[in-house]
């Protein structure tokens, strides 16, 4: 089954796509924010093109493990994509992959324009291949 990860953010939605064997994920592309109805629509149709059995979306916690404003976007997003979509929904732990996600770039030295370009990809790769990585845990 091929999974679809997304690091939502208000500006951009990061996308990384899984293999089909759901133990590998890779950077798909970021999406420009269009606005609730029309992103979801848009990650409806990248489903329903790549096949996608499952879609893993980054949750923002605090350090604390408590919620805010953020999560509260994200939650209303997953209603959203779940009312359109057939496939199972799932949010999992996002925190400090972008914080590890801007720290790999750097250490990759790519340059400060071009991260704040990727950086939301990486984001995205990261939660599912902690997801992943989980998930592959669990059935051993």
């Amino acid at each position: 089954m091929r999974y679809l990860g997304i690091d939502y953010g208000t500006k951009r939605l990061g996308l990384a796509i899984s293999d089909e064997m759901g133990i590998i994920a890779g950077k798909y592309g970021t999406l420009e924010s269009q606005g609730g109805r029309r992103d979801l629509e848009r990650i409806k149709a990248i489903i329903e093109e790549k096949q996608i059995g499952k879609v893993v979306i980054g949750y923002p916690r605090n350090m604390d493990g408590s919620t805010g404003e953020t999560a509260r976007k994200v939650e209303a997003f997953v209603a959203g994509l779940k009312e359109i979509v057939s496939v199972p929904v799932e949010t999992w732990d996002e925190r400090l992959s972008s914080i590890s996600a801007e720290r790999l770039l750097i250490q990759g030295d790519v340059r400060r324009k071009k991260r704040k370009k990727v950086i939301d990809q990486v984001a995205a790769v990261i939660i599912l291949q902690n997801y992943l990585d989980n998930q592959n845990l669990a059935i051993q």
